[in-house]
């Protein structure tokens, strides 16, 4: 997976453009009633939600696989603490944070990983702490695209997984956490084969173990 978007960040630099998700916009907005001041965001990219965040003065550390993809966010926003490493094994982070949000991650993994990637993130957050997850729904456009590797899980480019989910399976993975707010938005991006829309579903959860 790290060939093909280090490939992909060093071709075409800001993929997504410079401008934020509307879930990270969403999200911030209910970090900030909550008063966090420490935010962590696995698979950060090139930095385009990580700079939303710090913006708003809390502090963000990003973790990125991607050489490539880190040396833009370096630049782009020298705010954020990037970290060139693997989520899959976060153990040199050092301390507990406040809350994570995790950008269209999770559904890039095979089964076994993305558990192995929950319970990374949830060792990675304080007690009340709280994450908020964006992943492919089976409402997408390209549900079914590629080869099915597993139920719900396709490899559309070698390298590349996509698995979809639907309400109850992305449940699943925070049930021993307090679910706060699931949901559906639309997400507007422009890349590749030009101005489309995801239909991304959401989670909001707080840790309470």
């Amino acid at each position: 997976m790290n060939e093909y978007w280090d490939k992909s960040y060093r071709e075409e630099g800001k993929i997504w453009g410079e401008k934020p998700s509307r879930t990270a916009e969403y999200a911030l907005a209910l970090f900030q009633k909550e008063g966090i001041n420490k935010l962590l965001v696995p698979g950060s990219g090139y930095g385009r939600n990580t700079r939303l965040f710090a913006a708003s003065g809390i502090k963000v550390v990003g973790v990125e696989l991607s050489g490539a993809a880190c040396k833009i966010a370096r630049e782009f926003d020298p705010a954020t603490r990037i970290f060139n490493d693997n989520v899959l094994d976060m153990s040199y982070l050092a301390g507990n944070y406040d809350a994570i949000y995790c950008f269209n991650m999770l559904h890039a993994f095979r089964q076994y990983d993305r558990d192995l990637f929950i319970s990374q993130c949830t060792s990675r957050i304080k007690k009340q702490g709280l994450m908020f997850f964006t992943v492919f729904s089976e409402k997408e456009k390209s549900y079914g695209k590629g080869k099915q590797v597993e139920k719900n899980t396709f490899e559309s480019k070698p390298g590349r997984y996509a698995h979809f989910f639907d309400e109850d399976d992305l449940k699943a993975y925070f049930q021993k956490m307090e679910i706060l707010e699931t949901g559906l938005m639309e997400d507007p991006e422009d890349h590749g084969e030009g101005p489309h829309t995801h239909l991304l579903r959401y989670i909001y959860v707080r840790k309470t173990k």
